[in-house]
C-alpha cells in the first residue's frame, strides 16, 4: 500500500551508533580548556564588585567609628556642662562663706 519512498521518509536517516567514551572525551577535554578560561573571566567580572563591598564595608566601620565618637563627644560636653554647674554653685558657697565670716555689714 505505501510506496518505499514513503516508508524510507517514515523511518529517517539511518541511525548512527553513538560512542559515549568519545563524546565523554570530547567534553571533559573541553572542559579543561574553558574551567580555567571561566574561572579567569569571572575573576575579572567580580573583582570589581568585591572590590566595592569591601569599600561598603569599611565605610560601615568609619560610620559606627564617627558614631562612638559623636557619643563620646556628647558625654564629655554633658560632664563639662556639669563641672561647671558645680563650679558654679562652689563659688557661690565660697562668697557665702566668707560674707558669713566677715560678718555683718554696717550701714
Amino acid at each position: 500500500m505505501y510506496s518505499l519512498a514513503f516508508a524510507a521518509a517514515l523511518q529517517g536517516p539511518p541511525m548512527i551508533p553513538i560512542d559515549f567514551t568519545e563524546i565523554l572525551a570530547i567534553t571533559l577535554g573541553s572542559m579543561v580548556v574553558l574551567i580555567p578560561i571561566a574561572g579567569a573571566t569571572a575573576r575579572f567580572a567580580l573583582k570589581p564588585i568585591a572590590e566595592a563591598v569591601a569599600k561598603m564595608r569599611e565605610g560601615q566601620g568609619a560610620q559606627r567609628e564617627v558614631q562612638v565618637m559623636d557619643q563620646r563627644l556628647a558625654l564629655m560636653e554633658q560632664q563639662l556642662s556639669n563641672l561647671e554647674s558645680e563650679m558654679q554653685q562652689l563659688t557661690e558657697a565660697a562668697e557665702f562663706d566668707r560674707q558669713l565670716a566677715a560678718g555683718p555689714k554696717e550701714q
